[in-house]
Order: C-alpha cells, then structure tokens, then sequence
C-alpha cells in the first residue's frame, strides 16, 4: 500500500503550514524525548507552557535526573497522567546512570527506557537521528484510515499492527523526520477529528473516505473503556496558617501527590457531617465547620469519574498540640499554607483552592 504521491504531497503541505515549535529546531534527543513525553494525550497549546518549564528548570537530563521527585511532580501538576512525570524522572536517572547521560541512537534501543513505547521510541529515532521509522499517533491513525480506507479498529491490537505496518510503507525514506512531522501536523490541523477542512484538502481527489462519504466514520474505535464513578468527601482541616495534607501512596490515581484527609464513600457523596468517620474524632477540637453538600467538585479522568465535596474544618490554635497528636495518629501531615503552595496537587484540590481564595 505504498503511495508516493501520499508521502510527497505531506512533505509539500508541511513546507507551508508547519508551525514553529522549540522541540523541532533541534537534534538533541534530550529535548525532543521531553517534548513527546509531556504531549502525550495533550494538544500542544496546553503542552508548550509546561515544556518551557522543565527546559527553564532542566537544561540538561542531568539536571532532570538529580532533580527531587516533588519538584518534578510539582512542575507537572495540571498536566494529568503523572505516572508520566513519575516514568520521566525515572528514565532521566537511568539515561544518566547506565547510558552516561546520552539517549541510544536506535529504535530498539530506545524501546527499553522507562516510559517509551513504540511511538516515543519512534518520534526520537527519525527527529534526533534521522531513522526511517514512522510514527503512529492519534493523528496518524486518522490521516491513515481516512485516506487508505482502513476500518480495522485502531483500539485494537491488530489494528496497531496494520497501522504501523503502512505507515512504515509510506515513511519518506529521505526525510523520515520531516515526514512524520507533517503527518501529525496534517491530522493536527487540516485533517482534523471533526469538520475536517476537506474542502480544501491537498489528498481528496485520492483520499478513499472523502470519496465515499465516510470522514466522519473512520478511523474506527470500538470503546471497551469502563468509566468507574467515584465519591471523595475531603476534609480540608487548618488551624491558624497550617492545614492538614498526606501524600498519596501506589495503587491508586495521583501516586505522590498530596491531598487532604479523605473519606471515600460508594455510591454518593455525604450530605450529612456524622456520616464522616474521622468526624467523631476531631469534633471535641473543632471550633467551626463549614460544609455545603451542594457544592460538588466533579472531575474527569480516563477511567474514572469523581464527585467530589470539601468540609472546612477550623480549629483554635490553642487545640494545636491535640491536632498534632490526632495527624501523627494517622500519618497525615501538618503544614503552613506555603509548603502547600509548593506541594504537588491533583488538578481537583487546585480548583478548591484556587475557589477558596
């Protein structure tokens, strides 16, 4: 299924609509690892801040490789996905500790850092070293399916391959880099997953879903995602200039990141205070509480769904000697409202506070 006028009419579009990124005016693997790492399920207007960032903070993997894990996880917050942060920073300790601070120069070599798959592995090795080995993304899946008239699910594991497989077809072999630049760029901006600008598209006259009147049904996706719905009842606890948080541990979301004491019920959010288990416990100190069960945070992840509601507690400084004991109990955390600040914090506790101010 190899298409030269495919291929060559990409290369030609991209010569005029390409846009001016920071991670396509370099050879450096550092730099262009990081920028597909931090794009991951996230469109570059959002991305682009958070790059700058880490390229402000980390010049070098080096610098990201010494780097404390809380202030990589606090850089990141917003940006979603932390295992993300968490498999960066790992594989910057490893390019440094058992690569010597360079990235492999091939495909397979890179497959085997932490946190890069086939199309990470893809992206560095014809971007920094100029190897003939296509990139699949989102975009390319659609360009693809629309084009070739492909219908075989792209959630699918034999859909990866197929994709995979014409896409290597197709790479230019001359400029592998260029070439997958301009495809992603191609399903970024004209080839688009709705109202695609078809019109005015360079590959209708062979484009098969243009033709037949299937743009908007390819590329095919059969959802087999489960959305769990979750209920968090938070207890956002201060006395004084300090507010009780505990990081949260593996085996669930936002693995590292801080929250308040939480109380996680199963099947709707509390709209009556006894109803919390830590209530009985704190209550004797408690000098004001301040809870509205209308007012719910509600929060999207891939695979769950989170309603969520804050009950204020304020406690007199005098009882702080009895909240130490009650946070030290339970291995929470007793912290002034700067060192919060400086935290790493899921998204949903950014919004509370961002309200709270």
């Amino acid at each position: 299924m190899n298409n030269k006028y495919f291929a060559s009419t990409l290369l030609e579009w991209y010569s005029l609509h390409k846009r001016d990124l920071p991670w396509r005016n370099t050879k450096d693997p550092y730099i262009i690892w990081l920028s597909e790492i931090i794009l991951q399920q996230t469109r570059v207007a959002q991305g682009l801040p958070y790059f700058e960032k880490f390229i402000q903070n980390y010049p070098k993997v080096e610098d990201l490789a010494v780097a404390p894990a809380d202030e990589v996880m606090r850089l990141w917050q917003g940006l979603g996905y932390y295992s993300r942060a968490r498999n960066l920073h790992y594989c910057a300790k490893e390019v440094v500790s058992i690569y010597g601070g360079r990235f492999p120069d091939s495909y397979h070599g890179l497959l085997r850092l932490r946190g890069v798959g086939s199309y990470t592995a893809a992206a560095i090795a014809s971007f920094a070293f100029d190897q003939a080995v296509a990139v699949v993304d989102g975009n390319v899946f659609r360009v693809l399916a629309r084009y070739f008239g492909i219908s075989t699910d792209i959630a699918s594991s034999k859909g990866k391959m197929e994709f995979e497989a014409i896409a290597n077809q197709n790479i230019s072999k001359d400029h592998p880099a260029e070439y997958n630049q301009a495809i992603m760029e191609f399903g970024s901006l004209q080839c688009t997953p709705k109202n695609p600008d078809c019109t005015h598209c360079p590959l209708k006259a062979n484009c098969f879903a243009f033709k037949e009147g299937m743009v908007e049904q390819l590329p095919v996706k059969i959802n087999k995602l489960k959305v769990k719905t979750r209920y968090f009842n938070y207890l956002y606890i201060r006395c004084g200039l300090n507010v009780i948080v505990k990081q949260r541990g593996a085996g669930d979301i936002w693995q590292g990141l801080y929250d308040f004491p939480l109380h996680e019920s199963k099947r709707e959010l509390i709209s009556n205070i006894e109803d919390l288990d830590m209530f009985s416990n704190i209550e004797s100190i408690t000098d004001k509480v301040k809870f509205n069960p209308q007012s719910t945070f509600k929060h999207i992840l891939t695979h769950q769904r989170i309603f969520a509601n804050f009950v204020e507690f304020t406690i007199n400084e005098k009882s702080q000697e009895q909240l130490r004991e009650w946070v030290k109990q339970r291995g929470f955390e007793m912290v002034d409202m700067e060192t919060l600040e400086n935290l790493p914090k899921p998204r949903l506790l950014l919004r509370f506070l961002n309200e709270e101010k």
